[in-house]
């Protein structure tokens, strides 16, 4: 079976600046390699066999480094973005999509199994599966619990909250195409609300492995620590 993946890599990486003044962020490196050229050769050891980069932002780069994919042994072509259309809007570009696709940021690190999470969602005939992963987060604050009289009923110090999180990657059926305006800024949480509107919710598959945004500094930093121990099958 052919498999398809979109990954979205037209964002501006604000929060990686001064990396990203003159390199797109999919572009950052991650040890000896862009994050975008680790994402593709992991697609490639997954099967896909066709990966669509839709871009924007320093495009001409993107399209000079990537090229047709004749080095990854993967066909590559580009969807080009004239205005940012946040996260989903992308899609409304593309018009030979198949009837299942992977859709994922250009900026995330993981050892997800994408294989098994594109077969996972064709067997099960979702519309939209959300790769998760359960984030804690430190607050720096000490935290005030108040009663209705102003009186304090609890204390805790910098305590540890747990989030689930998406992580950026997703399977969807193109039945999803129909929520999606042409050309227009739609985002993930668009879809997620229009998809829950119309009693169509997507599922969601919680992942125990390694998961990082390379968009947040902190976890560009441990992302560069992390590689070669956790990568080291890519070649």
């Amino acid at each position: 079976m052919s498999k398809r993946a979109i990954i979205l890599a037209g964002g501006k990486g604000t929060r990686l600046k001064p990396f990203t003044i003159a390199l797109p962020k999919p572009l950052v490196p991650i040890g000896e390699k862009p994050v975008l050229g680790i994402i593709i050769e992991q697609l490639v050891n997954n099967d896909f066999d066709h990966i669509t980069l839709a871009i924007n932002h320093l495009a001409d780069i993107i399209k000079a480094v990537f090229g047709t994919g004749e080095k990854w042994g993967v066909k590559i072509d580009y969807s080009l973005e004239n205005k940012a259309l946040s996260t989903m809007g992308p899609l409304s570009l593309i018009n030979d999509l198949p009837e299942n696709f992977l859709i994922m940021n250009g900026d995330v690190l993981s050892d997800i199994n994408y294989k098994e999470f594109y077969n996972s969602h064709v067997s099960e005939q979702n519309i939209f599966t959300i790769s998760s992963y359960k984030r804690i987060q430190l607050t720096d604050y000490g935290v005030l619990e108040i009663g209705g009289d102003d009186l304090l009923t609890g204390f805790k110090e910098k305590p540890k909250v747990e989030y689930e999180v998406s992580m950026g990657i997703y399977m969807a059926n193109k039945e999803i195409l129909k929520y999606i305006p042409k050309n227009q800024p739609y985002g993930f949480d668009n879809l997620m609300i229009d998809l829950i509107k119309n009693r169509k919710p997507a599922k969601v598959k919680r992942h125990n492995g390694y998961w990082l945004d390379i968009g947040r500094p902190d976890d560009y930093e441990k992302a560069c620590d992390d590689i070669e121990q956790l990568f080291t099958g890519v070649k």
